[in-house]
Parts: C-alpha cells; sequence; structure tokens
C-alpha cells in the first residue's frame, strides 16, 4: 500500500500537482552528494521544485558553512563562545574554498558566482541585518551553484531566489516569519516552467531587506512551499532513511516507521526524534499534504510518510527517548486546591527563560520536568523566588534524568502496553523516576535514571515493539 501511494503517478495517470523536495546539509555537502539530488530528481517529472539547504560538512571535523557566515557577521563571536579559535578571516576563506571546491568537482563554471559570493561577503550592512544577510549566503550561492549544474546536465531548470519571486516576510530579521502575500507569490511559482531550484531558510521584507528564519529554516521553506502549490507530497531529503522505531544507535535492529500521523511526529520529535524542524509541517498539515521524510543516500528506500490520519495496526509505532533532564518537586500541603499554584510556578520558570515539559501533580506536589542545561547559573535564584513567592514545606531537585516516550494510535483506550512497559523495567529492577500519561492517551513518560537508560529502551523495544511483530 504504501508504495502505490508513491508509484501510482509512474502505473496510471499522471497527477497535475508537483512534488517539493528539500534537501538538507547534509545531502548538499559536496559534487558527489548533489550529484545523487540530480538523479532524484530526474527520477520523477514532478519533483519541479527543490528547495536547499548551504553546504554541510563533508569531512569529520570540517564546521557548516552557515556557521562560518555567522562567525563573520559576529566578528568571530559564534565560534569563540564555542571556544573555537577561528577568525572571521579564517571563515571567509573557509566559506569561499567551499563553493570553490563544489564548483570544480561539479565541472561547471562558477566564475560569476564566486565573484557574486565573495563582494557580498564584504557587505557593510550592521547589526541584525547583516547577519541575517551574510546567514543566508550559503542557501542563495548553493541554489545558483545547483541551478547551473543541472542546465550543464541539459535539464531546464533555473534558480528561483525569495528576492525574486516575493517570499515576503517579518523584519525579524534572525526569526522572520511568512506574511500572507508571500503564498500568492509562492503559487505564482507554479507557472515557470522546468526545475526551479529554491534557497531555504530566508525570505524579505517589504523593504526588500534579507531576513532568515530561525536554524532550520529551509525545512519552513518547504513546507510553505509545499502549502502555497497545494503539492501531492513534500518530501524531506536527509541523511537517514526515515523516522526510527527508537534510536538505531542502541537499537542496531530498530527500522524506519512506515506511516506516521502529524500527532505521533510532534510526540516522538518532542522527545527527541528531531528529524526535522516541527513547525514545517503546520502547513502540510492545514492542506492534508503527506510529508516523505526520505535519504539521499539511499533513494530506493520509502522512509516514513506524515499523514493527517491512517488506520492504527499496532499498539506502539516507536519509543523515544530525551536525556539530560531534571525535575524540580515541590510538596505543601493542600497545593492543589491552592488556586493560581501550578499558574504561579510556571510563571517563575517562564520568567527565567526556563520550558516546561511536564508538571504532573496532586494535592500535595506537583514535578515541573526541564531540560537540565536551563538550570545552568539560574537554580539558585530559580529556588530563592520559588520559596519566597509559593512557600513550599519541601523542595528538591533531581538531575540526570532520561524520560522515554512509546508512542502510537494504539494506545488510545488501550492500558496494557503502560502495564506491560512497568512490569518489564520491574522484572529488570530498574527504578523508576516518574510516569505520566498524555492526555490525548497515545503516549506515556517513563523517567529512569540516565546512566540506566539504555538498558531501559532495549527492554521497552523488546517488550512494547519487537514481541508484538
Amino acid at each position: 500500500m504504501l508504495a502505490d501511494l508513491f508509484t501510482q503517478a509512474n502505473n496510471g495517470p499522471r497527477m497535475t500537482k508537483p512534488i517539493v523536495c528539500k534537501f538538507g546539509g547534509s545531502s548538499v555537502a559536496d559534487a558527489d552528494q548533489i550529484r545523487k539530488i540530480r538523479d532524484i530528481v530526474q527520477g520523477d517529472p514532478d519533483r519541479r521544485f527543490v528547495v536547499v539547504s548551504a553546504p554541510g560538512r563533508s569531512a569529520s571535523g570540517e564546521h557548516k558553512v552557515t556557521d562560518h557566515l555567522i562567525n563573520i557577521a559576529t566578528a568571530g563571536a559564534h565560534f569563540r563562545d564555542q571556544r573555537l579559535d577561528l577568525t572571521p578571516a579564517h571563515s571567509r576563506n573557509a566559506v569561499i574554498d567551499k563553493f570553490a571546491r563544489i564548483i570544480k568537482g561539479l565541472g561547471i563554471d562558477g566564475e560569476e558566482i564566486l565573484g557574486a559570493l565573495k563582494r557580498d561577503l564584504d557587505t557593510d550592512l550592521a547589526d541584525d541585518r547583516r547577519t541575517a544577510f551574510l546567514a543566508s549566503r550559503g542557501e542563495h550561492y548553493n541554489a545558483r551553484v545547483i541551478a547551473e549544474f543541472f542546465r550543464s546536465c541539459e535539464l531546464d531548470a533555473q534558480a528561483c531566489l525569495p528576492e525574486e519571486f516575493g517570499l515576503r516576510v517579518t523584519r525579524d530579521f534572525l526569526d522572520a516569519k511568512v506574511l500572507p502575500e508571500a503564498y500568492e507569490n509562492m503559487a505564482a511559482l507554479d507557472a515557470e516552467t522546468g526545475i526551479c531550484i529554491i534557497p531555504g531558510y530566508y525570505g524579505v521584507t517589504e523593504a526588500d531587506e534579507v531576513a532568515v528564519f530561525s536554524r532550520g529554516g529551509s525545512d519552513l521553506t518547504g513546507g510553505d512551499l509545499a502549502y502555497a502549490l497545494e503539492a501531492q507530497t513534500y518530501e524531506n531529503w536527509t541523511d537517514v532513511s526515515g523516522v526510527f522505531e527508537a534510536d538505531p544507535g542502541v537499537i542496531p535492529e530498530a527500522r524506519a516507521i512506515p506511516r506516521l500521523t502529524f500527532k505521533e511526529i510532534r510526540l516522538l520529535s518532542s522527545k527527541g526524534f528531531n528529524v526535522f524542524h516541527l513547525n514545517a509541517m503546520l502547513r502540510c498539515k492545514e492542506r492534508k499534504i503527506p510529508i516523505n521524510i526520505r535519504n539521499t543516500n539511499s533513494p530506493d528506500a520509502l522512509g516514513t510518510v506524515i499523514l493527517n490520519e491512517r488506520v492504527p495496526e499496532e499498539g506502539i509505532v516507536g519509543i523515544a527517548r530525551l536525556d539530560n533532564m531534571a525535575y524540580i518537586y515541590l510538596q505543601k500541603d493542600m497545593l492543589g486546591e491552592e488556586v493560581g499554584f501550578t499558574a504561579s510556578l510556571l510563571t517563575i520558570f517562564q520568567d527565567f527563560g526556563i520550558n516546561t515539559y511536564h508538571y504532573p501533580t496532586d494535592k500535595d506536589d506537583i514535578a515541573v520536568l526541564v531540560d537540565q542545561d536551563d538550570l545552568l547559573g539560574s537554580i539558585n535564584d530559580l529556588r530563592r523566588s520559588i520559596e519566597k513567592k509559593l512557600k513550599p514545606d519541601f523542595m528538591d531537585v533531581v538531575y540526570n534524568l532520561s524520560i522515554i516516550t512509546p508512542v502510537g494510535l494504539g494506545l488510545k483506550g488501550n492500558s496494557y502496553p503502560i502495564v506491560d512497559a512497568l512490569g518489564a523495567l520491574g522484572e529488570a529492577h530498574i527504578p523508576i523516576e516518574m510516569i505520566d500519561q498524555a492526555p490525548s492517551q497515545i503516549c506515556f513518560h517513563i523517567g529512569i535514571n540516565q546512566a540506566v537508560a539504555d538498558d531501559a529502551l532495549r527492554i521497552l523495544y523488546d517488550k512494547l515493539i519487537k514481541e508484538a511483530i
């Protein structure tokens, strides 16, 4: 059934709607990877819109082009913050050398492109405008390089740039949002003939100034473009063959999950399955456009399809894991009946800029789960603020937790997997720090000490997924 979804265009009347393909940094890292993109695009004439990221790492120890560009914009502060001694001059040379090697490897004439890149790297813009402009140049010039390469292969292709077709965004230069008029401008691209190579990650304000999305923003470009074009599919090409049942680094036999709903992937992604930018799927979900996560290096693999709806065929589809967590535990008599207590507590976390994940509570207790890195430099002040404003009888912080989250539509109305999970962990003498079921009832969370997380993940995979096959 899954294969039919993606081969029916070749076995019957071809669909008229285009396929939007987005290729991430690892997929455009060097000339060999870009040749794979050409072959993939040639494999289906409906792949007329290709969104590309900036070149990623092609060798161990190499830094991403976007990081070098931000380092130039911040006068070296970007890498200094990472305790790396890389000057803006070093980064400038690294960016130029990267594109020069890609151009040479593709065998195209890139003299004009390299000349324009060098001029852009010397821009005299200031502040956030300069950072946004420079940060966008990796995608901008990669699109131009790839379009030139496609034409050298006798493909009808052109670079379609946001500043030319009008991908209008807000003036939040480092965290831009797409404006409504941009969708009409993107939809008009459907009238173009041939293949459009579109740089991801950035748009232009109404004053024609470059502004970038948050990091990973090429996914956002792809998702919004698919929405505007009412695409038949949004293909997100990366270096993994879909979303796996569990971390394959711990569970080598874990398989790619064939189909997921948007709700399931949101839950899995928020718990460590970081395949692509979560907000990129929102527009696709609105128009029921399937997202297909695929592997540029294994193009025959069908990957994972994300859909608005699917028929649940199993209890658990995947098990996510989120490490480096902590929870702040408060005890106070009758806190559950104190109107506004939870809201006041969460406001304190908000004031400290700390994101909260869960807060299971009862009559006299509440625990707030956070990323423990967010507590660095603020835990003492956070404690003092909580004690002063809420006056708990007892407060404690538990560090080094892993949150393991089984996810699946088949969990709704079915408590047996929870019982099986707790029983299996109990038999293995793995202590449980917390357990919480989501209101949707399609996932539950088990908190354990991070030292035994690998063992716990293996036990739960064997019990909840492997035995269910």
